[in-house]
């Protein structure tokens, strides 16, 4: 089997990055080689490679589902925004460019031929490579110059499957319009689509997608149902909108309260799965100051933007809260500089110097080049595995020491993501804040996030290999997209 197939979506947040990650697992259970790519990824949520190169961290999860190790190929192009209009551009794991919506085009052909450039190895190395497109291939006022979506499916022949979630409604407008509002060409390579999240009687939906088929002439390729508990990597900020998981009966007597500042620029928000797959852990995450007033832990993320998102923590009252705060507070990257005594920034927010929250005994300061690492060290007797993403240097002048970071209290900072990741570690931290919380929680003694991940990789495999029309998804992968009708307006060529 050899191949490519592209997996696009109506909307952001419509499955797509779960949909790629269970067509890797589906087809690396069928003793294919497959790899996951995604030409152009905007996201806060990053990871760093093994070599040090900076990629989305959906990709990043793919690549697990795949069982691979991940590699800048696999996301050539990571646009990270630090405001509404300016996004940094990581290109092959490296930032070369700050730039707003206007500049970026400047860039366009070298993004461009990078883009295909790793696609093009990918194909070469693996039998199939299985790409994810972003946000939705209908937005015609980018279509000049897309290098994500139809662009790039143009430019190497890739067969396209478009994804839509039905559980938020419009599901056929939304897969009728999407064709039906590109160009002949680009219709010719949409080749089906794929229900997602849905959840009710399937004899209900069957009419509709029976006049999907007549009125597009496209195959739909299954139905995926709603399943509970598939927290992977999610990329968007959205999908945290009234988000509050507890996964299990707590192991202890009580369960643990987390409350997670939902700061407006939140990064790598991906360090509290860990935390929510954590049995009898309550994870929630707030804008306001009186949401706190019952939580065991409150923890900081990270921040693409630390001081911007200082200023809000001073607008809402949230810093005052947690200033007059007695309980346990965790700090990760941004969210630890933002509990320093001092943050020097000339570099991402221009501001100089800014007070920080005074909560640790460190001071920040900004630098141009960012640092990209995978450190190891050791904390409550245990060893930790991480990443590191920052361009803020750290100098720590008191407390204890934690990771890379300090301890004044109960109040913890760290620059490493995914330390929470760490079992032993994870469950120590916790034993310890529940401690100072008084509350009776133990974690509990089992629990093994990696394994976690692997179930869910192979729940998401069985969804596709029992909900998805396999054979035909071999064959669309294999021999390319069929023969199918042009949908006016479209066809006349915008």
């Amino acid at each position: 089997m050899k191949g490519a197939l592209l997996v696009a979506g109506t909307t952001s947040d419509a499955g797509k990055s779960v949909v790629t990650a269970g067509i890797c697992r589906w087809l690396a259970r069928q003793g294919v080689r497959v790899a996951p790519f995604k030409a152009q990824n905007m996201s806060l949520n990053s990871y760093v490679t093994a070599d040090g190169a900076e990629i989305g961290r959906a990709q990043a999860m793919q690549a697990q589902a795949a069982g691979l190790e991940p590699v800048a190929d696999m996301n050539p192009i990571l646009l990270k925004p630090g405001s509404d209009r300016r996004s940094q551009v990581v290109l092959m794991g490296r930032p070369v460019a700050d730039v707003d919506a206007m500049e970026y085009g400047a860039l366009r052909d070298l993004l461009r031929e990078a883009a295909l450039g790793a696609l093009a190895r990918l194909r070469d190395r693996y039998d199939v490579v299985v790409c994810e497109g972003a946000g939705s291939p209908a937005e015609i006022n980018l279509r000049p110059g897309d290098i994500a979506n139809m662009g790039l499916a143009r430019a190497a022949n890739l067969p396209v499957i478009v994804v839509g979630d039905i559980d938020r409604g419009g599901v056929f407008a939304a897969f009728y319009g999407t064709v039906a509002l590109l160009d002949a060409d680009d219709q010719a390579l949409i080749s089906g689509f794929v229900v997602n999240k849905f959840r009710g009687a399937r004899e209900l939906l069957e009419p509709g997608l029976d006049q999907l088929r007549e009125l597009t002439g496209r195959q739909v390729y299954g139905v995926l149902p709603w399943l509970d508990g598939l927290w992977l990597d999610v990329e968007d900020s959205l999908a945290l909108d009234s988000r509050a998981v507890t996964t299990g009966r707590p192991y202890g007597r009580q369960t643990l309260r987390v409350a997670v500042v939902r700061l407006p620029r939140i990064s790598n928000f991906t360090d509290l799965d860990a935390l929510t797959a954590e049995p009898g852990v309550a994870v929630r995450f707030v804008t306001d100051p009186g949401e706190l007033d019952d939580a065991d832990l409150v923890v900081l993320p990270g921040s693409r933007a630390t001081v911007h998102d200082l200023a809000w923590l001073r607008d809402t009252g949230l810093a005052a809260a947690l200033r007059a705060r007695t309980g346990p507070i965790l700090g990760i990257c941004g969210g630890f500089q933002l509990l320093g005594r001092e943050i020097l920034d000339e570099v991402e927010s221009g501001a100089g110097r800014v007070d920080g929250l005074g909560l640790l005994p460190v001071r920040v300061e900004f630098a141009a080049e960012k640092i990209l690492g995978r450190p190891t060290g050791h904390a409550y007797g245990h060893p930790v595995h991480a990443y590191e993403i920052h361009h803020g240097r750290v100098t720590v002048e008191g407390g204890e020491p934690f990771l890379d970071g300090c301890r004044a209290g109960s109040v913890w900072g760290t620059t490493w993501h995914g330390a929470l990741e760490n079992d032993a570690f994870r469950r120590a931290f916790l034993a310890d804040v529940a401690l100072r919380a008084g509350r009776a929680f133990v974690p509990h003694p089992g629990s093994d996030f990696a394994r976690l991940r692997e179930e869910r990789f192979d729940a998401l495999g069985d969804l596709v290999e029992q909900h998805l029309d396999t054979g035909a998804l071999r064959d669309l992968i294999e021999y390319g997209p069929p023969k199918v009708p042009p949908l006016p307006p479209g066809a006349r060529q915008l």
